[in-house]
């Protein structure tokens, strides 16, 4: 059953409490804040909480609440659950943990979630577990504890599956305007991805950050990818679970499919959502959002006072796909005029001291290099202690920035090298004026890039939809090699040329048909080499019969093949079914590479020429197919003909692949084609 829409539920005008401590919390914290609408507080003994009336059900409630924050135990709750969603009240947060979250500790815990959204029928339902909502722009809180925000008339949402990282996000003095937070705890019912479509929809909210800990619904996340492109309001998310133990504590806690992580990162750049590492990476992207929204490219320039401080800048850049892109010509002399014949003009710039204090000045050098067209535009500016300096000066360089970006319209941001170094009433002034204020270097690039690649993703027509496929484990069944090469070159992958052989002589046989030299593989085996059922480069009748003979006791038969000629380098490609995403496709360093180089690219599918080559770019192994050192170029038009033929393949067959591995696919010489020289299909027996 599809839920009724959240609107009532994340902005209500009638709240209905049940419960008692957490309850008067609730009740507490919407009087602080200003909350202007109808509080009922349900309780089966107390007559008054808080100065208002108590009601003893649901039933006796005045009407319908728009939103119930219920805080007793976990049995107690699904009735209430289900009486809430009979009256047709708007939705309802469940605090009460033992639910799925346990099941290693409480045998009924699943149970109990099911009744629980079941119960619910289509009213929504946060949780279990989890504490609730801020909404700051109404003063809304179905929060049973404290917070550190202020009301708001627009700015960021927050969402995640874990209470205690939203009360920390909560205390951010970063100059970041929150206006929710949000949390889903177990997502029984109603998903983050769904949520945040939901905030994205009202018109005060500028750009949504996700702390993800596992993908509730794919058709969801692309939902909101769809409606933050529509709406131009960005998504940004810090999803966990890269390490062994991060996966496990994910699947402990919300009893989620995280997925792979390089499949993470591809599905969200397939979809325009920005992926960063950190907590303070997100809090600094959401910043960069809120003001400038997504950036037009990955150029950036930068600017400071110490040489130091540029080559920080410089060497922070080298991991990332920012891009410190040189000055243009007509830059150069209005900086030199500005800063003096010492400064040397390059970017980083190191600026000195001669302009210090001098806002004219400043102004005049911060509106030159802003005038370059980059994305973004950096200062980097560390604050002394307020408490025993004088920083007129850095104020006076702040006004400088705010100057030189209104008269560019450039985007632009101070850089605190580090966090405790930028006061927050500094940071939520320069965020009046249009100007980020960045707590940390590798923060503030990490911003950058997640924001120029959303930036990168919306200028792109849009994806087609993602496979649907149905989930599920069965028996499975694996091709013969010769089967799995005839299945794929039926979608256009080109193969050696080949015969199979039941015996010795009959192989013997293939070889002269086909013409020598020649390889003999051994059918029935799956790791050839390992196990001595792979001979190369057999160049007459009577070493085709030797090979055949030692390889006869671990094969079932033989495959005979004209040998291929030397490659300018050797990659995979390779299917996987993700949990979440479905088939993907890996390409990469392949051959006797492929573990030692670990060199991967992910495609989620289905794909297009374009992304096919973008991928072949990020890779490694891209330099020898470029002609490394004066080596031969490889054939890459035909490499990426046949990585379309591989997933072609997969898509034509999306419900029974299970898994696909071409490794190598040979690239020749530029003009000479690619070619599959081993391959593997596993299928589903009983999709």
């Amino acid at each position: 059953m599809t839920p009724r829409p959240l609107d009532r539920l994340i902005r209500p005008k009638s709240i209905a409490v049940f419960g008692g401590k957490e309850a008067r919390r609730v009740i507490y914290q919407c009087d602080k804040m200003g909350f202007s609408g109808d509080i009922w507080p349900v309780h089966p003994r107390e007559d008054e909480i808080l100065g208002r009336k108590c009601y003893r059900s649901v039933a006796d409630l005045p009407g319908a609440p728009d939103a119930s924050f219920v805080g007793v135990n976990r049995e107690l709750t699904i009735g209430i659950i289900r009486d809430l969603s009979a009256r047709g009240a708007g939705g309802a947060v469940c605090y009460a943990s033992g639910f799925r979250e346990a099941v290693s500790e409480l045998s009924d815990g699943d149970d109990l979630q099911k009744a629980l959204v079941a119960a619910a029928g289509d009213m929504p339902v946060l949780g279990p577990n989890c504490y609730g909502f801020i909404n700051m722009l109404d003063g809304a809180l179905l929060w049973p504890d404290q917070h550190g925000m202020l009301r708001a008339e627009k700015g960021v949402a927050v969402l995640t599956q874990s209470s205690n990282i939203a009360c920390n996000i909560s205390m951010q003095q970063r100059g970041l305007p929150l206006a929710y937070i949000l949390t889903a705890g177990n997502q029984a019912q109603t998903g983050l991805a769904d949520l945040a479509s939901a905030v994205l929809e009202d018109p005060r909210v500028t750009a949504v950050g996700l702390h993800i800990e596992g993908f509730d619904s794919l058709e969801a996340l692309e939902r909101l990818g769809q409606r933050a492109r529509d709406l131009k309001k960005p998504v940004v998310t810090l999803k966990v679970g890269k390490s062994e133990q991060a996966q496990l504590a994910t699947v402990s806690h919300t009893a989620s499919l995280a997925g792979n992580d390089a499949v993470s990162s591809a599905l969200l750049a397939r979809l325009g959502i920005g992926r960063v590492e950190t907590l303070p990476e997100l809090l600094e992207t959401l910043k960069l959002l809120h003001v400038a929204g997504p950036l037009p490219n990955f150029d950036i320039s930068s600017m400071s006072c110490s040489g130091g401080e540029a080559s920080l800048m410089a060497d922070a850049g080298v991991k990332r796909k920012v891009n410190y892109r040189a000055l243009k010509d007509v830059q150069r002399q209005p900086l030199r005029e500005t800063l003096g014949q010492m400064v040397t003009i390059s970017n980083p710039l190191d600026y000195h001291t001669f302009v210090w204090g001098n806002r004219e000045k400043q102004t005049a050098a911060f509106t030159t290099m802003m005038e370059g067209g980059y994305g973004l535009n950096l200062v980097v500016l560390d604050f002394p202690r307020l408490d025993r300096c004088d920083a007129s000066d850095w104020i006076t360089t702040c006004h400088a920035v705010i100057d030189a970006a209104k008269a560019t319209g450039a985007h632009a941001g101070i850089v605190a090298s580090m966090a405790e170094n930028m006061p927050e009433e500094t940071a939520e002034m320069l965020m009046q004026n249009g100007v980020v204020p960045f707590y940390g270097i590798e923060e503030a690039l990490a911003a950058a890039d997640a924001a120029a690649g959303i930036g990168e993703a919306w200028a792109r027509p849009q994806s087609a939809p993602l496979l649907k496929t149905v989930g599920g484990e069965g028996e499975t069944a694996t091709l013969t090699e010769h089967e799995a090469k005839q299945a794929l070159a039926a979608h256009g992958l080109a193969v050696p040329k080949g015969l199979t052989a039941e015996t010795a002589e009959a192989a013997a046989d293939a070889a002269e048909k086909l013409g020598f030299p020649v390889v003999l593989k051994g059918l029935g085996v799956a790791h050839k080499t390992e196990a001595g059922a792979v001979k190369l480069n057999l160049a007459d009748r009577a070493a085709v019969l030797a090979a055949a003979k030692t390889m006869a006791d671990v094969a079932s038969g033989f495959l005979v093949e004209k040998m291929v000629g030397k490659p300018v380098a050797e990659l995979i490609v390779g299917a996987m079914r993700d949990p979440v995403a479905g088939p993907v496709l890996t390409i990469g360093a392949g051959g006797i590479l492929v573990e030692l180089l670990e060199d991967t690219a992910i495609l989620t599918l289905p794909t297009d020429e374009k992304a096919i080559r973008e991928a072949i770019a990020s890779l490694k192994i891209a330099k020898l197919l470029a002609g490394y050192r004066g080596a031969p170029k490889g054939d890459i038009g035909a490499l990426v003909a046949a990585v379309a033929s591989a997933a072609s393949y997969v898509v034509s067959n999306a419900s029974i692949i299970e898994e696909l591995d071409v490794n190598p696919i040979m690239v020749l010489p530029e003009g000479d084609g690619v070619v599959a020289a081993d391959a593997l299909i596993r299928l589903r027996k009983n999709p």
